[in-house]
Order: C-alpha cells, then structure tokens, then sequence
C-alpha cells in the first residue's frame, strides 16, 4: 500500500505523505483487527469524493459570473444615463428604494464601477468583521497555531525537527548536480539519436540511427590537426564524411583530416566532419526491449510490462517509460515495481522511472491494475539518455598534421531518443 502514495521508500517521501499514510491504515486497521478492504477502496474512502459538492461549486460559480455579468450591465447603463443627463445640461436621475434616501445616478455608476473594477482586479478580499460574540464554529485554519505550539514545544524539550522543505531541497540539488566537462582546446561531441517503433506483439518495425562527430577548435595552434577514428561497429553502419575531409585517407587509415593539409579546421565553431547511419528491422538491434501485457479481469485490467537491455555495453541513465491510461478511472492500483513511478492524473500517463538500466540491471517488472480495455495502454513511449553510444565509433587520437606529435582533446558522448514507441 506504500507505493500508492510513495513513490520511494525513502524518509522524505514518507514525511511528506504521512498523513496520507496514516489515514490509509486507519481505514485498514479497527480497534486492532483488520478490516477486509482492497486498496480501490481504501482509495475511495480517503477521497471522499462527493458529486453533490462539485455539483453546488458548479452552480455557485455559474451564479458568480452572472452577477458579475449583470453588474457590468447595469454599470454601462448607468454611466451612459449619466453621459446623456450631462450632454442635455441636466442633473442625473436618483435611484432609490424601499424607503431609503436616493442617491444621484453618477454617484452609483461610479460606486458599481469601482466595485467591479476591485473585483476584476486579482487582489485580495478584506476578511469580514468578526463578531463580538464567542463563537462556536468549526475553524479550519486553527490547526496551524496548535501545530507550531507542539512544534516549539519539542524543540524546547531537546528534539531535533527536521523541515521536510529543506530535505525535500537537498534531495533534489543532489539528484539535479551533474558535473561539468572538462573541455580543452580540442573538444568532440559525438552524438547518436535513435527513432525506433516496435509491435505490441513483437516484430520490430522500424529503427533508424543517426550519429555524428562534432569538431570545435578554440585555439589557432591546433586547426591544422587529424583524428584517429577506432570503428568496431558490425551492425552495418554506414558512414559518410564531410566534403571537406579526405575520403581516401579516412578509408585507408580512419584519419579524418582536410584534403588541402595546408589548410585548417575554423576556429571556435562546431564543425561536422563524420556521420553516420544504420537502418535495419532487425530484432536483435533493439537496444532497450519491452513487453507489455494488458489482461482483462473482473475488475478493469491486470497489466505487466518489463523491460530488457540487449546492449550489455550500454549504460542507460534517467530511463522513463510512458504507459497511457484511461481517462476518468482514477489513479492505478500498484503491485510489484522495479524503481519508481508518477502518475500524472492531466495527460492520464503513468511514468515508470528508473535511474540506471545497464548489465548489471539489465531486466525489471512493473504490475499494476486499473478499469479499462487492453487497447488503453498503448502506445508505450520510451525516453532515456546515454554517455555511451549505441555504434562502437570512437575518437582514440589527435595529432598534427606537422610531425604528427598527440594533442590533448576531449570527447563529450551523448546517446539520445527522438522518438521510442511500442504500438
């Protein structure tokens, strides 16, 4: 039941929903024994969802925006009374009622129109006065006070109370540091982006692959260089280098240099010197599998998905696996998960996320239940990120073009999704 409202075991997951938490196994545990309850209701007893209260905020909205409406109306033909009243030199007509003083029509115009134009305005209303008299109404903010009382009282008692704003900070500065690279003045950024689709029943598709080497020289000294390329690829990529790089040497040698040696690499800009590209329909390429099986039940749909890394010598970090849901239906039911999981309630997603796919994690399960037909959960969107690229195409040398002496470079890896879907 703790994944329901957690979507970690961790102490600052369950501070933030310990009130959920225990309201939760409130309706679980009476007078020590244990009520016979699922978690769908579980879930429909602590929301309290009532349709005769979204019912009377519906009508008490709509009886708003008409009086707003009919308050402007009345504002604009008071102020046109008064326009006419003033063109014919005449005093503006009174308005009165049920045995009060008149008052002149200018006066009320002006007074309706600054009453709707404060209201326009998104600033806050004044609180009405108070009685003078005890009341005995229910307050629904005088929890806060209490709170902070026994909060300090703690604290003057010797216990350390720990704000689950400020753990809930550090957590997410430590997850969000990533530190920074290192460039010298020869820096290569090789860049690999993969559109894969893939049936539901197996059989993949389609899957295109396309890489590249970016150059970016930030010194003089070093435009006049060559790259020593190591290309253990046999996927049967193919490869395609720039006009400018001489394609005999480049496939004699795996130098990738000028034609004109004369010459040199421009200067502070990226230059695109190698590509690549590898198509295939070939099941075995697929880096990442996954297997989703929806199964009806008597209550909506029973669904398992897991997933598989073939490419033991990938490492797949920030990993998110998007599975659709029907719409109206309420939040899953969570069974067995690998990693963790958001539900996202407006896009009617669930989010499965794991931080490292990689040989050693190289397979994971997710269950979970929820009312609906086989055909909701598709497709399956996959997203991820990678220091390490899918086709073995590296950068192992620099040298100079004069005396061939090594020149100090780095490499910038990235391995990306631009779309990764199973239908």
């Amino acid at each position: 039941m703790i994944p329901e409202y957690c979507r970690a075991l961790e102490e600052n997951e369950i501070s933030d929903h310990c009130f959920d938490l225990i309201f939760a196994f409130d309706e679980i545990v009476a007078l020590g024994y244990r009520e016979n309850v699922n978690l769908a209701q579980i879930r429909t007893f602590t929301e309290m969802d009532s349709h005769e209260e979204k019912v009377f905020r519906a009508v008490r909205e709509t009886q708003e925006r008409e009086a707003k409406a009919e308050m402007r109306r009345k504002a604009k033909e008071l102020q046109q009374a008064r326009r006419d009243a003033e063109r014919q030199g005449k005093k503006a007509p009174g308005f009165g009622g049920f045995g009060s003083s008149a008052v002149s029509g200018g006066s009320t115009a002006a007074m309706i129109t600054e009453t709707i134009i404060e209201t326009d305005k998104p600033k806050v209303a004044p609180a009405p006065p108070r009685p003078s008299g005890p009341s005995k109404a229910l307050k629904l903010g005088a929890k806060g006070k209490e709170v902070d009382n026994f909060v300090d009282k703690l604290k003057s008692e010797g216990e350390t109370i720990i704000s689950s704003s400020m753990g809930k900070r550090t957590s997410e500065a430590t997850k969000v540091y990533v530190p920074p690279i290192n460039m010298e003045s020869v820096h290569m950024k090789i860049e690999e982006k993969i559109t894969l689709t893939c049936g539901r029943d197996g059989g993949l598709q389609n899957m295109e692959l396309h890489g590249m080497i970016m150059l970016r020289i930030s010194d003089d000294k070093f435009g006049r260089i060559r790259l020593h390329v190591e290309n253990e690829d046999k996927k049967g990529v193919q490869l395609q280098t720039h006009p400018n790089v001489d394609k005999k040497l480049f496939t004699a040698e795996s130098l990738i240099g000028l034609k004109n040696p004369e010459k040199s690499f421009p200067v502070n800009s990226d230059v695109g010197v190698l590509k690549w590209r590898l198509q295939t329909t070939e099941e075995s390429f697929i880096p990442l599998t996954i297997n989703c099986w929806p199964s009806e039940s008597g209550n909506g749909c029973d669904v398992n998905i897991e997933y598989e890394l073939q490419e033991d010598n990938l490492e797949l970090n920030d990993v998110v696996i998007t599975i659709p849901l029907p719409s109206g239906v309420g939040a899953p039911v969570i069974g067995e998960i690998d990693g963790e999981y958001r539900h996202d309630s407006r896009r009617n997603t669930l989010e499965w996320c794991l931080p490292v796919i990689d040989a050693k994690n190289k397979s994971g399960s997710l269950e979970f239940s929820i009312a609906g037909q086989p055909n909701d959960f598709f497709p399956v969107q996959v997203s991820f990120i990678s220091k390490k690229n899918y086709c073995n195409i590296q950068v192992t040398k620099v040298t100079q073009v004069d005396g061939n002496s090594p020149v100090r470079f780095s490499t910038e890896t990235t391995f990306l999704v631009d779309k990764y879907e199973v239908l």
